[in-house]
């Protein structure tokens, strides 16, 4: 009894340390930095250490940089445009402050597709807001406003800022999204009712008759046809015609006089007054193919 207990003991610890006794190594502890490769002419396994990826840590380091970096020019740009856009350059202005009437300096107001652009019609020191819009006639041709848009959205004013945009001396502009169609289809220049209208373009008056609301006279509608673009007519209407005013008369670009800003405020709610702080008045001008598509033709 005692003799079969001893042997089993024996068999357990020659299998422990094998025949000769000896103990066997524990087996190898491989690392997740390790891979393990054949041994050569029947021997083990042997364990390299990988190399550490030089390559990833550098690209993972380039990326760092370029997000550190538009994160400072993000930060830079908001800070900036938050500091400009607390004195916007087209503002209210007051009574009392309004500059004599009288023609307008040369400056674009936007284009159209065409090889004449279209001028600012009113002086500049007396203009409220310049606002674009809808009008609901798929027939109305879309300009292309020149300028800064004073109510762009945010990310708008970062990419202006990042790769550039217009310059402080170009008219700036709004653009109201109601309505349906194109937000850029026409275009109203606020100024006070008595303000002189003059030509946004060089060409041939072609159209002359009275503005009517709710069957009541509010100045007249007066449409030229550019010598540029004889495809398109120019329609301006909320403004009092002056007396040479006449269908065949040439116009000149901001030289020749059309009339004066009517007073609307009695008649209708102007969208213009959402962007100033007076009543809204303002001349209106349309696009349209010719001569067709244009609505007092």
């Amino acid at each position: 009894m005692i003799d079969n207990r001893r042997s089993r003991r024996t068999s357990r610890s020659t299998r422990r340390t094998g025949a000769s006794g000896a103990g066997v190594p524990p087996p190898a502890i491989v690392s997740a930095g390790s891979r393990r490769r054949p041994g050569r002419f029947g021997r083990g396994p042997r364990y390299v250490r990988r190399r550490p990826d030089h390559r990833r840590a550098r690209r993972f380091a380039l990326v760092s940089v370029m997000l550190a970096l538009v994160a400072a020019a993000t930060y830079a740009v908001v800070q900036a445009t938050g500091e400009s856009e607390a004195r916007p350059e087209l503002v209210q202005p007051v009574p009392g402050a309004l500059v004599a009437d009288g023609p307008p300096e040369e400056q674009v107001l936007a284009t159209f597709g065409a090889p004449g652009p279209l001028f600012v019609p009113v002086r500049q020191g007396r203009i409220t807001a310049i606002v674009y819009h809808a009008t609901g006639n798929p027939d109305s041709v879309s300009l292309t406003p020149v300028g800064r848009q004073l109510n762009e959205s945010f990310f708008g004013r970062v990419l202006r800022r990042l790769f550039g945009g217009s310059g402080d001396a170009e008219p700036g502009y709004y653009v109201d999204d109601a309505g349906s169609g194109s937000s850029t289809a026409s275009v109203d220049v606020g100024a006070p009712a008595g303000t002189s209208v003059y030509a946004p373009i060089t060409g041939r008056v072609v159209g002359v008759q009275p503005y009517v609301l709710d069957g009541e006279r509010w100045g007249e509608a007066i449409q030229i046809q550019p010598d540029d673009a004889p495809y398109v007519i120019v329609t301006l209407t909320n403004l009092e015609k002056a007396r040479r005013i006449a269908v065949g008369t040439p116009v000149t670009a901001h030289t020749t006089r059309l009339g004066a800003v009517a007073d609307l405020s009695r008649a209708l709610d102007q969208d213009v007054a959402k962007f100033t702080s007076d009543a809204g008045n303002h001349v209106h001008i349309e696009f349209t193919p010719a001569p067709a598509a244009s609505p007092l033709l």
